[in-house]
């Protein structure tokens, strides 16, 4: 029983002190990265028509490693994130639930990740696919941007 009076206030010190530290703000850092259009895909097709942008399209799969690579290592770069919200309307789709399923068959995708650029009448721009880092994935927006404009 004394050892019960001893750990009931060292569990109480521990609820505090974990009260205390700093809480991890997820929504103020993902806005450092890639900001995601949450619209359906007409949405941002009328969006990128109304800003006249071009629309990064993210197909990926649940399962997907280089997908996942994406999301957690360049998608929230800070520089890509500037660069991708300021020239493009960005929109991610799951290529096997949703409208992702009639995406994926309309723009012919093989494979995960497939990153298209589509203007906003869904007409087929650029495409690559597979992991880039994120000094690569900046390049490869600055190419697209002055090859389209």
């Amino acid at each position: 029983m004394n050892w019960l009076k001893s750990i009931v206030p060292i569990g109480v010190i521990m609820i505090l002190v974990s009260a205390m530290a700093p809480v991890h703000d997820v929504e103020r850092d993902e806005a450092k990265g890639i900001g995601f259009y949450s619209g359906s895909f007409s949405e941002a097709l009328a969006l990128a028509k109304k800003e006249n942008k071009l629309i990064f399209l993210d197909i990926y799969a649940s399962w997907c490693g280089p997908c996942k690579m994406l999301k957690s290592k360049t998608f929230p770069d800070a520089t890509v994130g500037e660069f991708y919200n300021s020239n493009f309307i960005n929109f991610e789709v799951d290529a096997e639930k949703g409208e992702g399923i009639n995406l994926a068959e309309k723009y012919n995708i093989t494979g995960y990740p497939t990153l298209l650029f589509v203007d906003g009448h869904g007409k087929f721009v650029a495409k690559t696919m597979g992991y880039h880092n994120p000094d690569e994935f900046l390049k490869l927006g600055q190419t697209i941007i002055k090859e389209y404009r």
